[in-house]
C-alpha cells in the first residue's frame, strides 16, 4: 500500500441525473468519498427529521432503525428526536490514517464516523442533524475461560490488561456500516447499476432510492455492524513494530453466547482472547473484530434448518456432506463475503498482523489481498474442538482451511520471535 494517499479532491467526476432536484449541491451537503479533509469529504447525514438535509440512502442504526420506527409508531419516541451528543466523544483518538483518504481501502464504513462531534461541530451548531456511526468507549470483559486460564496459570494478573477480579481491560468500538456504493461495486467486480438493482429487488423494494437516486452514492444498509475489542493501547495497532495479535470473528449466537458445542466458534473466540491478552501483556496489542454475520450471514433460522438436515441424513452427519446440506437449504454455502471485512483494519491504521488467530483462508486472502501483511497463523488447539464439532472442523480443513502448512511473512514472523511470543 502506498504511503501517500491519492488525490481525491472534491471535483465532480460526472453529472448524475436525479428526480429530486431540491437536494444535492443546492440542498443537502455533498459527500466526496475519499477526500482527505473531513470538510472536503462532507458529513454523512441520514436524518429522517429534516429530509432536505439527507445525502444518503437509508437511515442510521442499521437493523435497529426498524425498532426506532416501531417506537415512533407506538408513541414511545418523539418523531424527529435529535441526539444530544454532549460528552459522547471517543475515549481514544483514532487516526486519521493514510487509508482514510484512499477509496480503494475503505468503502464500507465512514472513517470520520467516530469524530463527527469534533470535525463537523460547525455544521451541527448550524442545525444539520449529523450522527456518529462509530463509538469508542472503555470496558471490562469477564469470561469464565479467562478464569480457567488463570487457574491453570496460562495467564497471569498484571493489573493493567488482566485485573485482580479476572476481568480484562479493553477499549470497545462499535461500528455501523456505511457503504459507498461505487467502491462496494468495484470490490465485488460488478457495475454499480447491477449492485443497486440487486439491493433494491432482493429487499422487496425497501429502498427505491437505490434505483431512482443515482446522485446519492452512500447507503446505510439495514444490517448489523461490528464490535472491536482492543487489548492494550489502541494507537499501537497502527505501529507495525508492535506485535499485533488479531482475530476477525463472525457472529455465532448459539456458541458465542449460549455455549452450543456443535461448532468451534466460542472456543476459537475465547482462545483468541487469551492469545490477545498474552500478546498485550508482553508489550504487544490484541484485537478482536466481531462481525454481525450470524450463520455465515444466512441467518439463525437457516442455520438451524441445516443442523436438522445434517443430523437426519442417511448415514448421519459427515464432513463430505457438510457444505452440501447448507447449499441445499440456503442456495449458497456462505454469504459472509470477506471482501469488505478489511476496511475496519485499514480504519485502525493496521499494516501488519503478526499473529492471525484464524484458520480461514477466505479471511487471510481478504486481509493480505487488501495490502495488510500477515505473519504467523494460529489454529485452534485440537483439545478445544468439541466432540460434536469434529465434523465441522474436518469439513473446513478438507475445503482448504489452514492447518500447519502456511508460509508466514518472514518479516512479521521475525518480529514475533523477537518479542518471544512463541
Amino acid at each position: 500500500m502506498a504511503d501517500a494517499p491519492r488525490d481525491h479532491s472534491p471535483t465532480p467526476r460526472h453529472i448524475r441525473l436525479t428526480s429530486h432536484p431540491g437536494q444535492g449541491a443546492g440542498g443537502a451537503l455533498p459527500v466526496h468519498w475519499g477526500a482527505a479533509d473531513p470538510q472536503a469529504r462532507g458529513p454523512v447525514v441520514g436524518t429522517t427529521a429534516q429530509r432536505a438535509q439527507r445525502n444518503v440512502i437509508g437511515t442510521h442504526s442499521g437493523s435497529y432503525g426498524v425498532y426506532r420506527a416501531l417506537a415512533v409508531a407506538a408513541g414511545k419516541m418523539v418523531r424527529g428526536h435529535r441526539a444530544d451528543l454532549t460528552d459522547t466523544a471517543p475515549t481514544d483518538a483514532i487516526g486519521p490514517h493514510a487509508a482514510w483518504a484512499d477509496p480503494e481501502r475503505i468503502v464500507s464504513i465512514d472513517p470520520w464516523g467516530a469524530s463527527v462531534q469534533q470535525v463537523y461541530a460547525a455544521q451541527i451548531a448550524a442545525g444539520v442533524d449529523i450522527r456518529p456511526t462509530i463509538a469508542v468507549t472503555k470496558a471490562h470483559v469477564h469470561l469464565p475461560e479467562i478464569k480457567q486460564a488463570l487457574a491453570f496459570q496460562r495467564l497471569q494478573v498484571d493489573g493493567r490488561i488482566l485485573l485482580d477480579d479476572a476481568s480484562a481491560a479493553v477499549t470497545k468500538i462499535a461500528v455501523e456500516p456505511v457503504w459507498w456504493l461505487p467502491g462496494v461495486a468495484r470490490r465485488f467486480g460488478v457495475s454499480e447499476a447491477e449492485l443497486r438493482r440487486a439491493l433494491f429487488e432482493e429487499t422487496g423494494g425497501m429502498y427505491p432510492e437505490l434505483v431512482t437516486r443515482s446522485d446519492l452514492e452512500v447507503f446505510l444498509p439495514p444490517i448489523g455492524g461490528q464490535t472491536l475489542y482492543v487489548f492494550g493501547r489502541v494507537q499501537d495497532l497502527a505501529d507495525p513494530s508492535v506485535t499485533l495479535t488479531a482475530r476477525v470473528h463472525d457472529e455465532c449466537n448459539g456458541s458465542d453466547v449460549f455455549g452450543s458445542d456443535i461448532c468451534t466458534c466460542r472456543p476459537y473466540l475465547t482462545h483468541a482472547i487469551e492469545e490477545c491478552i498474552q500478546g498485550a501483556q508482553r508489550g504487544g496489542v490484541g484485537l478482536i473484530a466481531y462481525s454481525r454475520k450470524e450463520g455465515r450471514a444466512l441467518g439463525e433460522v437457516t442455520k438451524f434448518l441445516v443442523y436438522n438436515a445434517r443430523k437426519r441424513q442417511v448415514g448421519g452427519d459427515s464432513a463430505d456432506k457438510y457444505f452440501l446440506r447448507t447449499e441445499c437449504v440456503a442456495g449458497v454455502q456462505d454469504m459472509r463475503f470477506q471482501e469488505l471485512m478489511p476496511d475496519v483494519l485499514h480504519w485502525l491504521g493496521i499494516t501488519r498482523i503478526h499473529r492471525l488467530v484464524s484458520m480461514s483462508n477466505d479471511k487471510y486472502d481478504a486481509i493480505t489481498g487488501s495490502g495488510i501483511a500477515v505473519g504467523e497463523r494460529v489454529k485452534i488447539p485440537d483439545a478445544l474442538v468439541p466432540a460434536d464439532a469434529r465434523v465441522e472442523i474436518e469439513a473446513k480443513i478438507a475445503a482448504g482451511y489452514f492447518t500447519d502448512g502456511a508460509v508466514p511473512d518472514a518479516a512479521a514472523l521475525a518480529a514475533v520471535k523477537g518479542r518471544d511470543l512463541g
